[in-house]
């Protein structure tokens, strides 16, 4: 039984040697080569710019002259109970919530 598993096992990693190989064979040439850099001879240029086009093509245009106040653009927020009672609560609930039965410390 063990000489057949070690069988099996030794031309597993044959194959997987031989596969291996045969993937890289053909890029090795195994002879040197010089590196090549492509040159770019040319260079920016001024030229002329492209036509003028609107942004607002298929949209409307609107144009307001001075200052608006902000509170114009804010909605009211009306709180019916202020926010400190809001948190005095959520204390008290967080001081009722169960707690960790077990305490483990390192």
């Amino acid at each position: 039984m063990k000489t057949i598993v070690g069988t099996i096992v030794g031309a597993i990693c044959l194959f997987c040697a031989t596969s291996a190989l045969s993937q890289t064979a053909s890029v090795l040439t195994g002879t040197a080569e010089q590196l090549q850099l492509p040159e770019h001879p040319q260079h920016a240029e001024q030229h002329s710019l492209a036509r003028e086009s609107s942004l607002l093509e298929f949209s409307t245009y609107a144009y307001a002259k001075g200052e608006v106040p902000l509170s114009e653009f804010a909605s009211p927020i009306h709180r019916s109970v202020p926010l400190g009672d809001l948190a005095r609560a959520a204390r008290k609930d967080h001081v009722n919530d169960r707690k960790a039965a077990k305490v483990t410390e390192n």
